[in-house]
């Protein structure tokens, strides 16, 4: 039985995962019942009552129910995952340490853990605690040894201004016109996540036309994230009303064209390009000299591609490392040639010769 793409499926999501085929998803994301353990309704300093999650799908009568609970779905998703799939997970202090343990006990592989952190948090009305201002997501791949996950790494790199990106995100609440509302105008669910942070979740670990599963769909925050980037989803919810708002709110989402959900591309997926081709290539010559970017250190280029710095010598990565006393150095962006412009990268000597490979 094969997998029907861009669905929303009305059910409990223990009997709804069991129907789905072996291997059928590239991505599961879930945001399972937190177990919250309140104890008493929460009260601003205004004596009114703080909305906050009170669903019946969210209690649990112990931690025992709740752990065979979560240990039921995950190790469906588990079945349901490509072998090169991955699964995220977000919850808070109140579950996502049992949710955490019972991952690493089915087989996942952990790959981060990501502070999201709330720019715009609910304060601790009664003063007891601190400021609760974040949540935690666990990135993990179907099994140890996993290297074929998907990660957009470069892509990511770019979206942070070209830094790496790092594993805090700082994203608001979901609030304004993002946040639905029922028709009484009061918020429809009370833990919609911002569509920006599916958004990085999808960017980040799926391809174009993958399919994404979310087994408690909620009011369809993935679903509507996942169309805007040209993949697929499936979502389970049990609740015919949140379903029907995210029916209506993925259908008023367009999609990205084909060309702008290209995204920066990683270099170690590019033809290998070593340095002696550069100088087969003739855009550098043996006797010519590189220098470092602060012209501290110069090495003069061998026929064979090598360098040598007086009696050091070796591939552009180890002199580059030995010369600053390193364990390593990436010779591409340590060692410069002299341009019309100034000092450049020999980086841009692999380019050119590797996108005459292309061409």
């Amino acid at each position: 039985m094969g997998v029907s793409a861009d669905t929303i499926i009305l059910g409990d999501c223990l009997d709804e995962l069991k129907k789905l085929p072996d291997r059928s998803v590239d991505l599961v994301f879930a945001d399972p019942p937190y177990n919250l353990q309140l104890g008493g309704d929460l009260l601003r300093p205004d004596n009114s009552k703080v909305d906050a999650v009170d669903d019946d799908w969210d209690h649990f009568e112990s931690f025992a129910t709740y752990d065979a609970f979560t240990k039921a779905w995950l190790t469906e998703c588990r079945r349901i995952l490509k072998d090169d799939g991955a699964l995220w997970v977000i919850g808070s202090y109140h579950n996502i340490f049992r949710v955490g343990a019972t991952l690493q006990d089915l087989g996942f592989w952990i790959l981060n853990d990501v502070v999201w952190r709330k720019s715009n948090p609910m304060p601790n009305f009664k003063g007891t605690r601190f400021t609760n201002a974040h949540e935690t997501l666990i990135w993990a791949a179907k099994a140890r040894g996993s290297r074929r996950y998907t990660f957009n790494y470069d892509a990511m790199k770019m979206a942070n201004d070209d830094l790496q990106m790092r594993s805090d995100w700082t994203l608001p609440l979901c609030t304004g016109e993002e946040r639905l509302k029922d028709e009484a105008g009061v918020k429809a669910h009370p833990t919609q996540k911002p569509e920006a942070l599916l958004h990085r979740v999808i960017l980040a670990s799926t391809r174009p036309g993958d399919i994404v599963l979310d087994p408690f769909f909620g009011t369809g925050t993935t679903g509507a994230a996942a169309k805007r980037l040209g993949r697929r989803y499936i979502g389970i919810e049990r609740e015919p009303a949140y379903a029907e708002l995210a029916k209506k709110r993925i259908a008023s989402v367009i999609p990205a064209t084909a060309q702008e959900m290209v995204v920066t591309g990683s270099k170690k997926s590019e033809p290998r390009i070593p340095f002696g081709q550069i100088v087969e290539a003739g855009l550098l010559r043996p006797g010519d000299v590189l220098y470092d970017l602060k012209g501290r250190n110069a090495a003069r280029v061998r026929a064979d591609g090598s360098l040598a710095v007086g009696e050091l010598t070796g591939s552009i990565h180890k002199v580059g490392a030995m010369v600053q006393s390193q364990p390593a150095c990436n010779g591409w962006t340590y060692w410069h040639f002299k341009s019309d412009k100034g000092l450049a990268p020999i980086d841009v000597l692999r380019a050119k010769v590797r996108g005459a490979l292309q061409a």
